[in-house]
């Protein structure tokens, strides 16, 4: 018993030297870039942690109603194909001015849900696979519109439970920065 006092006493004792030890790392703040606040992708109740780290735009989520006003907002109900449009004349708006562009995007994550809504049933077993393969078709048809011929970047696609702001779609990802924006668009 009282080893394993010791243990526990010796292991909190590390934990806590490993913590005061790595806190300026761990709680040091991302310097700011010109592509940390991104105007016309922001919704007031979501923070961007998007940066430019050696020419290359990493970007977080990008959803339906990024960079619209309130009146203008998309609800769960709406079609996912309207959706999938407005999240990628947000994204397109985003890596712009950011100083990339649609052709120079290097890797995207997709993520995809069903609407939870009420009067909207989810659907469960084969159905469920069925419904989020028609939006990953739909996703591809809208999808390809925006990129030059050979030119769409890798991709993964996944369907999860829930997507914040309203969104049945977001998506995060990396491009490269074929002109920096100057320092008065700050």
């Amino acid at each position: 018993m009282e080893f394993n006092a010791r243990r526990s006493f010796l292991g909190k004792i590390a934990a806590a030297s490993a913590v005061l030890a790595g806190s300026p790392k761990l709680f040091a703040q991302q310097p700011a870039s010109p592509a940390s606040a991104v105007p016309g992708t922001e919704s007031p109740s979501r923070t961007r942690a998007s940066h430019v780290v050696n020419g290359v735009y990493y970007f977080s989520g990008t959803g339906s109603n990024d960079g619209y006003g309130k009146e203008d907002h998309v609800l769960v109900t709406d079609p996912f194909e309207k959706h999938v449009s407005r999240t990628m004349d947000a994204l397109k708006r985003n890596v712009e001015h950011a100083g990339s562009n649609m052709d120079s995007l290097l890797h995207l994550d997709v993520f995809i849900c069903l609407p939870h809504a009420d009067g909207v049933p989810m659907p469960a077993g084969k159905a469920r696979f069925d419904a989020h393969k028609a939006q990953c078709d739909a996703l591809n048809k809208i999808y390809r519109t925006y990129f030059a011929e050979g030119k769409a970047p890798s991709r993964a696609c996944m369907a999860v439970e829930w997507i914040p702001g309203d969104s049945l779609i977001e998506i995060t990802g990396t491009a490269l920065v074929v002109n920096a924006p100057s320092v008065s668009e700050k």
